[in-house]
């Protein structure tokens, strides 16, 4: 028997090698931990057996272990829907090419991944030179340790816990201390700064969530969010036994965002559309590809679906664009399909898991429709995501998505997307809204945008780590 990783899997009914992978597997990989309230330690480390016997003290060896695994935090969250007992924090590690290296670990036991090995200073991403990242992200990182939970107090309480393992541990240097926090619209939705309900579309691999899925969409099946572990879990090479223990690869990138840019952007794109009153917000739902509660453009032209938020949606009606543009930030980064330069098999094999967080002191109410009081800077997304292939995966979708003018492909005579309005980097030329809206929209033809949308968000440093499998931090 062997780990299956081409098909979802039940964790509920998972024995044999599926079950012990889940025994030694951190959790948030195939299902994401809650955590509201977000530490994020970047660590560097000076001695091996002190680093050793970190992450020895994180893995086990406690009457109450700071880390659990993914099975562990599943049996949770069935505790929590059946009688509302609160679960445990939630402790992640991650270990970057370096800090292989600082650990001794032999080179032939460590993650294979090119763009792992090679960093993410290294990646040809358009990215801003890692001169101008923030200084702490300039210099070398070994690893990172995530302390996260619903509430701020069990949060605390084990942060705490874990900086007492790193003040006996003085080789040990804590390089940047990153935090982060939910934000929420009026409904509860999760949002990021711009004030859209983010987070919604992901790849589901468990058995248990894909039925979750189906019964919100009333059964409708058209988007499968269905993928198997093997899109987001690897042997783990340095672990005692690698058919059975598995990790991931972690992408960590810190994004600001110039909030009231953005906003200003949107404002003048429906001056330049000529939308008035409420249809103006359907300015900013045209770069993001959802209205700012969540609802999909190419499923309705206005707001209105709060609960659940649609994710069952493809461009399949919408192949001229003239619903969602094709430049959207959602079309971009998931054409569902409908890129037009692959099969949607290979296409799809792009997507990974997102677990971001937004960071940042907000005082004003992110979806009130004023400017003048939006923050320009010290608030953005601290974005996470797992990978089996951070080329195939997170560096495509970035390069070959976001940041390709000529992606995805669009009818003859049109004008190219352009980058993605979001979070392209860049030179951003301009877009060309859809002809057809003239029509769609009630909105005079000759109103288009053919102005590059400003850049409103900044990449500030980041680094590629592997999440190793319990097993492997024991064994140490």
């Amino acid at each position: 028997m062997t780990v299956t990783l081409d098909v979802p899997i039940s964790w509920r009914n998972a024995a044999g090698d599926d079950a012990a992978m889940l025994d030694e597997l951190q959790p948030n990989i195939l299902k994401a931990h809650t955590r509201e309230f977000l530490s994020m330690l970047f660590l560097r480390f000076d001695d091996a057996g002190e680093a050793k016997s970190l992450l020895r003290a994180l893995a086990g060896g406690a009457r109450t272990p700071l880390m659990k695994s993914a099975k562990t935090h599943l049996l949770e969250i069935r505790a929590f829907k059946a009688s509302g007992s609160k679960g445990t924090p939630y402790v992640g590690f991650g270990l970057s090419a370096l800090g292989y290296a600082a650990l001794g670990i032999p080179e032939t036991s460590r993650p294979a991944d090119g763009p792992f090995r090679g960093g993410m200073k290294a990646a040809l991403l358009d990215d801003p030179a890692a001169s101008a990242w923030e200084s702490f992200y300039q210099g070398d990182l070994h690893a990172v340790i995530l302390i996260g939970d619903q509430l701020r107090g069990p949060r605390n309480r084990a942060l705490a816990r874990v900086l007492r393992l790193l003040d006996a541990r003085p080789s040990i240097t804590v390089v940047r201390d990153e935090v982060g926090h939910g934000l929420h619209n009026r409904n509860g939705e999760g949002i990021e700064h711009f004030g859209y309900v983010d987070g919604r579309s992901q790849p589901l691999f468990l058995v248990e969530d894909i039925e979750d899925e189906t019964l919100r969409n009333d059964g409708a099946t058209n988007w499968d969010p269905g993928f198997g572990p093997g899109r987001a879990i690897v042997p783990d090479p340095a672990a005692p036994d690698p058919s059975v223990h598995f990790g991931s690869y972690f992408v960590y990138r810190k994004l600001e965002q110039n909030v009231q840019k953005f906003k200003k952007e949107e404002k003048a794109l429906a001056g330049r559309l000529g939308l008035k009153g409420a249809d103006a917000e359907r300015a900013g739902a045209m770069l993001v590809g959802r209205f700012e509660d969540g609802t999909p453009l190419t499923t309705q032209f206005g707001e209105g679906a709060h609960n659940p938020v649609p994710n069952d949606f493809s461009y399949d009606s919408d192949r001229d664009g003239g619903k969602c543009p094709f430049f959207a930030h959602i079309r971009k980064v998931n054409p569902r399909g409908t890129g037009g330069f692959e099969p949607v098999d290979q296409e799809r094999k792009h997507l990974m898991a997102r677990r971001g967080q937004t960071y940042g002191v907000r005082t004003d109410d992110p979806n009130d429709g004023q400017v003048a009081n939006k923050p320009t800077r010290d608030v953005g997304l601290l974005f996470m995501a797992f990978n089996v292939d951070i080329g195939a995966q997170f560096e495509f979708a970035q390069s070959s998505w976001a940041n390709a003018t000529g992606f995805p492909a669009v009818p003859d005579g049109r004008a190219p997307p352009g980058l993605d309005p979001v979070i392209g980097q860049g030179a951003r030329p301009n877009i060309d809204c859809a002809p057809v809206w003239g029509a769609d929209f009630d909105v005079p033809a000759q109103h288009k945008s053919t102005r590059a949308t400003m850049q409103a968000v900044t990449m500030k440093g980041g680094e590629y780590f592997f999440m190793p499998s319990l097993a492997f931090m024991r064994s140490l």
